[in-house]
């Protein structure tokens, strides 16, 4: 194995897993200080932001992180029944089913706040049930993120 390539592999996963972190980390402040705001038009501004951000940056390190991963895996020899491995990869599946209705949600908020905005409303109620779903999508999101990087540095037996 080429240390070159594996550094560079690990690089890749790190800044992966850094840019889903942050990216996540990122979007729910704003997202949440819009929506604190009350502010039909500045909610569905940020959301239209958030929608781009998550498209760009969050859907890419999906991507990249278990294509990082796998390659890591062959080239360091790494088997995939490693307890840590299957453990992150369950978490990585339990993270992708918060995350992808959370996408949805944030869509739905946009149109929601954009439409009050337009027509000097406010927001309707469905945009406050919404809002709590995706707050609470959030945090076992946010946690299993965390776990996995507890699992990637530590690597338990």
């Amino acid at each position: 194995m080429s240390l070159h390539l594996y550094l560079a592999l690990k690089l890749v996963h790190i800044l992966g897993a850094t840019v889903l972190f942050g990216t996540g980390l990122g979007i729910a402040f704003f997202m949440w200080q819009a929506h604190r705001s009350g502010d039909p038009a500045a909610i569905a501004h940020t959301a239209r932001t958030v929608v781009i951000a998550d498209a760009l940056f969050t859907a890419t390190a999906v991507l990249v992180q278990p294509l990082s991963g796998w390659a890591l895996m062959t080239v360091t020899g790494i088997a995939l029944d490693q307890f840590w491995i299957k453990a992150a990869l369950a978490l990585y599946v339990f993270v992708g089913l918060c995350w992808l209705p959370v996408v949805w949600i944030q869509l739905k908020l946009r149109d929601l706040a954009d439409a009050a905005s337009r027509g000097g409303t406010p927001l309707p109620e469905r945009y406050h049930f919404l809002i709590r779903v995706w707050f609470w999508l959030g945090w076992p999101a946010f946690a299993g993120v965390l776990a996995i990087l507890v699992l990637m540095l530590w690597k338990p037996q």
